[in-house]
């Protein structure tokens, strides 16, 4: 009895420890199964976040690029405004009319390449590259019936051309540029944004205008230091005009503070017409000097004219401060960034000799 009882405890034993270890391994079982389903889940979310973030980085570089090409985007047109109205200009211009010629020195400046029609009678020396262009009449007067047969894209006008006007905006969007004395380099860098603005020279526009500015400061600090007075004088076949302040040639006190000699010159596009004995009575310390004779024509030169006694008596010509400009910088062309780099040039050497 007593070994029946003792197999019946071993059997139960047996099956106890045996149930244990099933549920053991069970347990074993289950722990890794949700072992690998957190890691599972955890890389299925990693490359969700993965995914979202290139798809974020995708979207914004594409984003990019879009911003990109919106703002390097070609326009079309260009809108321009001056002093006699608004126009609008195509981007893309292959034919240009200029009769300013600080506009042609502006565009010769910034390395505009289009086909160009001017008055190329009258073209100053230094734009004389542009003698074989098309020819668009003088420079007073327009050809009208030419110009229509150019077929351009703009034309550029200044005080000479101005009551055509109206003429010339029948064919092509027509600007009317100028520069007064009290404002010379504001209208000089308005030219020179028209130019920029149509042919797309911005960069070479800005470069343009910095360099004006520094020149500008050099010459002005000159002037300032300076107690010599300034006479600008034009000479035309033997007569002579002086200019002051306010004047077609102003700039030289209007913007680079040279003193003026007489501070009481009338204010004229022609100047005030004066005698020897005027220069004398005024004894200014340099006399600038713009002999119309050598690109109008004429028998007396500036060279002639001044060779007097009442004039080698003056401050001026004892200090050997008689200065000749160039009248096809001075007088035909003002206005460009060539010309005006010049001008500038030629006070700042007035007043550093």
């Amino acid at each position: 009895m007593k070994k029946i009882l003792y197999v019946i405890l071993s059997i139960s034993l047996f099956i106890g420890l045996f149930a244990g270890c099933s549920k053991k391994a069970e347990l074993v079982e289950n722990d890794a199964n949700l072992q690998f389903t957190t890691e599972a889940e955890n890389n299925e979310e990693l490359n969700t976040d993965e995914n979202k973030s290139e798809e974020s980085t995708s979207n914004d570089n594409n984003a990019a690029e879009n911003s990109d090409t919106n703002d390097t985007a070609e326009v079309s047109e260009v809108t321009i405004e001056h002093s006699k109205g608004t126009v609008t200009v195509s981007a893309d211009v292959k034919k240009a009319v200029v009769f300013d010629f600080g506009i042609l020195d502006i565009m010769d400046a910034l390395k505009v390449e289009v086909e160009i029609a001017a008055p190329v009678s009258s073209l100053p020396s230094y734009l004389s590259k542009y003698e074989n262009v098309y020819n668009a009449g003088s420079i007073k007067e327009p050809d009208l019936e030419a110009i229509f047969e150019f077929e351009p894209d703009v034309i550029f006008i200044g005080a000479r051309q101005q009551d055509y006007y109206d003429q010339l905006s029948e064919i092509a969007p027509t600007i009317y540029v100028q520069t007064g004395a009290d404002t010379y380099l504001e209208d000089v860098k308005e030219n020179i944004g028209y130019v920029a603005q149509i042919f797309g020279k911005e960069n070479n526009a800005k470069e343009a205008v910095n360099s004006l500015n520094s020149l500008v400061e050099e010459v002005k600090a000159l002037t300032a230091n300076s107690d010599e007075r300034v006479l600008i004088m034009l000479t035309n076949d033997g007569s002579i005009s002086v200019y002051g302040s306010g004047s077609r040639f102003g700039m030289v006190h209007d913007l680079l503070g040279a003193k003026a000699a007489d501070e009481n010159i009338e204010a004229s596009t022609h100047g005030q017409s004066v005698n020897f004995e005027y220069i004398a009575d005024v004894n200014p310390d340099i006399i600038l000097v713009i002999d119309r004779t050598l690109v109008a024509g004429g028998t007396n030169t500036a060279n002639t004219v001044l060779d007097n006694d009442l004039i080698n008596g003056i401050n001026a010509a004892k200090n050997n401060k008689i200065v000749s400009l160039d009248p096809d910088i001075w007088y035909l062309s003002g206005g460009g960034i060539t010309s005006t780099m010049q001008m500038i040039t030629d006070v700042k050497n007035a007043f550093a000799n």
